[in-house]
């Protein structure tokens, strides 16, 4: 962890801008509307996947399975509504902007669409510095997180081996994704008390202790 990484891999919701309640909320908000009544455990476990993925495990946990497209045509304006609100999360902006200023090569790797992701972005210019970027969407992804797929995309597209890459998380599927890619692991929750940087995935409360790291790399 001594050495400045080749890149570094972001993914979005939960990691960059503080997302994941809301599309928490939109989850839920969509199961109700269909008499369906989601655990935390299982809003949980939608974290870090893509759209389609959700809406497959959605409809089997409602009482009367209603089909992904009628669930989507439900959940995605609340869900739209709601990501406009969508803070950065703390510390978030000053590591793009270190990275970008270091000329340290960065992809956004994330299960949101195309659409999903300009939306989410457009209050927050800063990831504009992030021209790289794997989306849930895109044409030539085989499978989405927790696949490594992802990650090897992205880092295949910058030149460089996942081995050389740091990959920063939030979500268990994202996580596994970034693992099986062969990514250095940065694992944010914010609820985490103590970091944890014996073994990958370093498993961390907030931003600025990986942004510490960079700048000590370049000491």
């Amino acid at each position: 962890m001594n050495d400045q990484p080749a890149a570094c891999l972001f993914d979005l919701d939960g990691l960059l801008l503080d997302t994941e309640p809301l599309h928490g909320q939109a989850w839920s908000e969509a199961a109700a509307h269909f008499g369906g009544n989601l655990t935390l455990d299982q809003l949980l476990r939608l974290r870090g996947r893509r759209r389609q993925d959700c809406a497959h495990e959605v409809n089997q946990w409602l009482p009367q399975a209603v089909g992904c497209e009628a669930l989507l045509a439900i959940q995605q304006p609340i869900a739209r509504r709601l990501m406009a609100q969508a803070p950065a999360m703390p510390g978030a902006e000053s590591l793009i902007e270190h990275c970008h200023q270091q000329g340290i090569p960065m992809a956004l790797v994330t299960s949101s669409g195309t659409e999903s992701a300009a939306h989410k972005s457009a209050p927050h210019p800063w990831l504009q510095r992030i021209e790289m970027r794997v989306l849930g969407d895109d044409p030539d992804l085989k499978a989405g997180k927790p696949d490594p797929a992802p990650f090897r995309m992205a880092a295949e597209r910058l030149g460089v081996l996942p081995q050389q890459c740091w990959a920063l998380e939030d979500s268990k599927a994202g996580t596994a994704a970034a693992l099986a890619a062969g990514c250095l692991v940065w694992v944010l929750d914010p609820n985490l008390r103590i970091n944890s940087t014996e073994t990958n995935p370093y498993r961390i409360n907030n931003l600025h202790y990986v942004l510490e790291h960079l700048i000590n790399t370049n000491d």
